[in-house]
């Protein structure tokens, strides 16, 4: 009213003398002291459509951001927040990553935090354990953005074709090249090149870390003395009949061939004429032992290689005619690799015939391989970050050394993601005692949701942490009214509800801060998304190249426009 009597009368020329106060000119006004122009009249109007416009819009705004968010989100304010987080913010990663001296990558983009919508990333030092249901989102928020940020060569395991579908044409855009392992035909790969497996085994102890590669496979964390016996003595006789595969220039297939022949002493020879008595010793203990002890060891040792027998599988890891000179196909060499900005995917099942022990050693190997060349390089680390995303880890890649080796590699810039189903995965693997060391080692621990095990639940709900719940009730008794203040302790999120965790929500354990609750963000929400949709479209293998089983992973990110996505 007042702003509409002081515009409205300069407006229309009348009311000369009104005085500074709003009240006085309100009720002079409601008096009739003052007379009320037809402009104040439009004035007051217009001012009310304003303001009503804008009350609409708040509202909508208010209720849509609502609408958003899940029903885990209210316990974001008493998880990790602010300068909590403030190594793994984009100008924490940013410091982080020129300390270490890299200088075009953040690191492995995480999600954005439901509280305070900040950026956070993984270093190039930090490792990565992750643990997601199925159907959670984990290729799409966490495999394929961490791969699509990657600087360096990347090497990546899966059970799936997707991942490697996703990327494969948008990481060869800058002309690297694209190694698809794929002896189980999971994504119908030719082998149009090839790996030596024999060309790692150089000596007596190589040969040892690649018989325990194979022996990963067949072994768990669990299992009984009587076949942790057979199981030693079945890798024993594994290495040392790859050591003498390899000094006789024979194929790896060879291997398999001497595990069917008990009492054959071609291996023994051969390692007597290149020098390696002590491994001669010990085969020839076992290829002359008592027999029905000698076929329960050539029988374990059998069971390791037993992919070997498989000839789809042998093509890819061994020469064309049984020549590798007369083969032209490329063959991978891991030194080369980690040089480069290329990308490996291996791929494997598990079950009958899985290649799984030869995916599990160019795993190894290669990042052996990266590891070997780090210590040659300014500050004993990569200049150029490696990312290693071993997806379906419990699977296709049981590397047994694993959680002893996890924290060394992110000090050489090797970044590795692990990343499991459950944890039960993880303990039949490498043990319970194993499984807690590869935790206890990675920096940045994310759960997805889609878990049903109440111990670690249980253990989840005790490290993210209780609030203090303020509740007040108030009595009347003979004519008085009294209020009594209570406080408890409550979990900021229990184990029903980590269990049933909304499909684009997940917690993040990182050292040196509290669990923090993210957002995660799926490659479609990048900007590198309509490339992946191309790179999908071109390998489908079906006729009509539909990206309607692609486009059913959509996640809703109704911010992508405004936080941006990093990829």
């Amino acid at each position: 009213m007042w702003g509409g009597m002081v515009l409205g009368s300069k407006i229309a020329g009348v009311n000369p003398d009104l005085p500074s106060d709003p009240f006085e000119i309100v009720f002079g006004t409601l008096k009739g002291t003052y007379a009320w122009p037809l402009s104040a009249t439009w004035i007051v109007a217009g001012a009310g459509v304003i303001v009503l416009a804008l009350v609409i819009g708040f509202t909508i705004l208010i209720n849509g951001g609502r609408s958003k968010r899940s029903r885990v989100d209210s316990a974001a304010r008493y998880m990790g927040r602010g300068k909590d987080l403030a190594a793994l913010t984009t100008k924490g990663a940013r410091a982080t990553a020129q300390r270490l001296g890299v200088t075009d990558w953040l690191g492995v983009p995480i999600g954005v935090t439901v509280a305070g919508r900040q950026w956070l990333y993984g270093s190039p030092e930090d490792m990565h354990v992750d643990i997601w249901g199925p159907r959670t989102g984990k290729s799409t928020s966490r495999a394929i953005p961490a791969i699509l940020s990657a600087p360096g060569a990347v090497l990546t395991t899966s059970n799936k074709r997707d991942v490697l579908d996703a990327t494969r044409d948008v990481r060869s855009a800058n002309g690297s090249k694209v190694w698809a392992f794929d002896p189980q035909g999971i994504a119908r790969e030719e082998p149009r090149w090839w790996w030596n497996p024999l060309s790692y085994v150089t000596d007596d102890v190589r040969a040892a870390k690649m018989a325990a590669h194979f022996s990963s496979s067949t072994m768990s964390g669990g299992g009984s003395e009587n076949s942790s016996y057979f199981n030693r003595a079945g890798e024993n006789l594994l290495a040392g009949f790859l050591l003498a595969a390899a000094l006789g220039q024979k194929p790896i297939t060879q291997v398999f061939t001497w595990t069917t022949k008990p009492g054959d002493q071609e291996p023994v020879r051969i390692l007597e004429d290149n020098g390696y008595d002590g491994m001669a010793d010990a085969v020839a203990g076992e290829v002359n032992g008592e027999p029905k002890r000698r076929d329960s060891v050539y029988g374990t040792a059998a069971q390791m290689v037993d992919c070997l027998k498989i000839s789809g599988i042998a093509r890819w890891v061994t020469p064309l005619g049984g020549n590798a000179q007369s083969d032209r196909r490329p063959q991978f060499d891991p030194d080369a690799f980690v040089r480069s900005q290329d990308t490996l995917y291996s791929l494997s099942k598990e079950g009958q015939g899985s290649a799984g022990p030869l995916v599990t050693a160019l795993t190894a190997i290669t990042v052996e391989a990266a590891e070997e060349l780090a210590t040659t390089q300014p500050g004993g680390r990569l200049a150029v970050p490696m990312l290693g995303v071993l997806d379906e880890a419990a699977n296709v890649c049981r590397w047994r050394n694993l959680p002893d080796l996890y924290s060394h590699y992110g000090s050489r810039g090797i970044v590795l993601m692990t990343i499991l189903q459950s944890w039960s995965q993880g303990v039949e693997v490498w043990g319970r005692e194993g499984m807690r060391k590869l935790w206890s080692a990675s920096n940045i621990k994310v759960y997805g949701g889609g878990v049903a095990e109440t111990e670690f639940l249980g253990e989840l709900s005790q490290l993210i942490g209780d609030f203090t719940l303020r509740t007040s009730s108030v009595s009347i008794g003979k004519g008085q009214r009294s209020t009594s203040l209570a406080q408890r302790r409550e979990h900021t999120l229990e184990v029903s509800e980590l269990t049933a965790m909304p499909r684009g929500r997940a917690v993040v354990f990182a050292s040196g801060a509290p669990a923090t609750l993210v957002a995660t963000v799926p490659w479609m929400a990048g900007k590198q998304a309509e490339a992946v949709r191309a790179s999908i479209a071109a390998h489908d293998p079906s006729s009509t190249s539909s990206l309607t089983a692609y486009e059913a992973l959509r996640e809703p990110w109704p911010d992508d426009k405004k936080y941006g996505y990093p990829g």
